[in-house]
């Protein structure tokens, strides 16, 4: 496995993990890659300092600490498997509103309307009004490709 240091256009950075770095590039050219903040598919490596086996074989703190540090990445290498259940189970559980989304989140809020699970478009601003008003909404970006699947 191989972990990149990713950023968005948008500026978020995060972590991907890949089997090569030809993984990598297949997916950014596919548009596969999205930022999990804003769901962006505009995808670049940052920079990074890769580690670099200089021969040694005794052990310094700071390789204990790396040791230690990839033990603790295992447990996170099936994050986005899980993810892309929770967005399956999501899309496939919840009412598409689209663009109508933080109207329809206020008509259930304010018992307008039957209480509903739905999904739907809103901007950053939309998303913080809702939350203000005491609404709870998740900003979870959807990949491209599940978009025009409809359940």
């Amino acid at each position: 496995m191989i972990v990149f240091n990713l950023t968005c256009s948008n500026a978020h950075k995060f972590e991907g993990w890949f089997g090569s770095s030809a993984d990598f590039d297949q997916q950014q050219r596919s548009t596969m890659l999205n930022c999990p903040v804003c769901g962006c598919t505009q995808i670049n490596k940052a920079l990074h300092a890769p580690y670099v086996n200089t021969g040694s074989t005794q052990r310094t703190e700071k390789d204990e600490h790396r040791a230690q540090a990839r033990e603790v990445e295992k447990q996170y290498t099936n994050v986005a498997r899980e993810v892309a259940q929770i967005v399956e189970h999501l899309i496939a559980n919840t009412e598409d509103v689209g663009n109508a989304f933080p109207e329809e989140a206020r008509k259930i809020h304010y018992k307008e309307t039957p209480e509903r699970k739905i999904r739907g478009n809103a901007s950053h601003n939309e998303v913080k009004e809702l939350r203000e008003e005491g609404i709870d909404v998740i900003a979870l970006p959807i990949p491209k490709h599940r978009l025009s699947k409809t359940h």
